[in-house]
């Protein structure tokens, strides 16, 4: 083939997703499996996001309102803030290839954490960017250390509170502190994809900061805590000027019309996401007491996951095969760094035993 493309691309790995039940089960030859390797709600969706699709069915051969208009007013209402200061994407991801298509160019930097979501270092790639790593410092965000990889080709900054997979948190001070060295002409991007289920009173918040002279972005999303994960909707918080120079490079339907009236019908569903948020907290209880009696070190998450050391070496893609086994799907961090660490997301309480059983076994 004679096509050609720019060299940095040959720098991008491929997003790798973990796999679907189904595929696991056909390729190990198991059954009845449950899946704690994704982070998603163990309650499924939310009930009224579900009538609410259920109503929009008949509506399927209309093109969805381009401008999701009845979302981002839900959204702005529920969060005190401007519908101008809202952009609708296919799910969070569609906002961090929005804001590195509009921001970043050849030889411009990105500072960011590592290990980090992989698609953020997709999207600088494929912008010609760089990104700039900084090392977790005792599992958390090392704000000072990103500070002092400040250049003159810095563009952004990607940080997730609560980080991903740690599940640990920066307070709202040290953000301050942070943002307070921060160059004005950098855009600083705060992914809170599992902000719903924080339990620290003093964790920081960006839409706390969005009214400040710096250009703070926010992003969240509904695949977590309302339980619509399968229909890929999300936003960011910005402000006004830069939410119009997203507009003005997204795709006109890039939120579908199930999405759209789904994602305004969880908002509302207060019932559900306390529901969700309880479960995760209690069973994340529940887990950590049993981790001590098994004499497993964890780290203590704000998330809806954990991070729990099964050994040292490759003894975490070792457990990872063993479990699988049992048809227990969970995630090893040896691609995060972790070598010795896997990561499970919060189940049912009977999905929970059965992963402590299975894990038991192997170790």
């Amino acid at each position: 083939m004679k096509f050609k493309v720019p060299d940095y691309f040959s720098k991008i790995k491929p997003y790798v997703p973990g796999k679907p039940i189904e595929e696991v089960e056909r390729e190990y030859g198991i059954g009845n499996s449950i899946k704690l390797a994704s982070n998603e709600n163990p309650l499924g969706p939310s009930p009224m996001a579900v009538e609410a699709i259920h109503r929009a069915v008949e509506n399927l051969h209309r093109y969805p309102d381009a401008g999701g208009y009845e979302l981002i007013q839900a959204i702005a209402a529920k969060n005190d803030i401007d519908p101008e200061n809202i952009v609708l994407g296919n799910g969070s991801d569609d906002i961090i290839a929005l804001l590195a298509r509009v921001l970043l160019g050849s030889g411009d930097e990105v500072i960011l954490p590592q290990p980090s979501f992989l698609f953020y270092e997709i999207s600088i790639l494929s912008s010609g960017a760089l990104p700039v790593w900084v090392p977790l410092k005792s599992f958390k965000t090392d704000l000072k250390g990103m500070l002092q990889k400040i250049s003159p080709n810095t563009r952004m900054i990607f940080l997730n509170v609560p980080h991903n997979p740690t599940g640990t948190i920066f307070s709202k001070q040290e953000f301050e502190e942070f943002m307070a060295e921060v160059p004005s002409n950098i855009v600083v991007v705060l992914d809170e994809a599992y902000i719903e289920f924080v339990r620290a009173a003093n964790c920081a918040i960006s839409l706390e900061f969005i009214r400040t002279d710096k250009t703070i972005v926010g992003m969240r999303t509904f695949s977590k805590a309302f339980g619509l994960a399968g229909l890929r909707v999300g936003y960011g918080v910005m402000p006004a000027p830069l939410a119009q120079l997203l507009h003005r490079v997204r795709q006109p339907f890039n939120v579908n019309t199930l999405a759209q009236v789904a994602a305004a019908a969880a908002l509302n569903d207060i019932e559900f996401l306390q529901k969700t948020v309880d479960l995760v907290h209690d069973e994340l209880e529940f887990i950590y007491g049993a981790l001590d009696k098994l004499k497993l070190p964890y780290i203590r998450s704000q998330a809806n996951f954990f991070m729990v050391k099964v050994g040292d070496g490759s003894s975490a893609d070792e457990v990872f095969e063993n479990l699988l086994k049992q048809g227990v799907i969970v995630r090893s961090l040896t691609s995060y760094g972790y070598s010795g660490y896997i990561r499970v997301n919060i189940g049912k309480h009977e999905e929970n035993i059965r992963f402590l059983e299975a894990l038991e076994k192997v170790i």
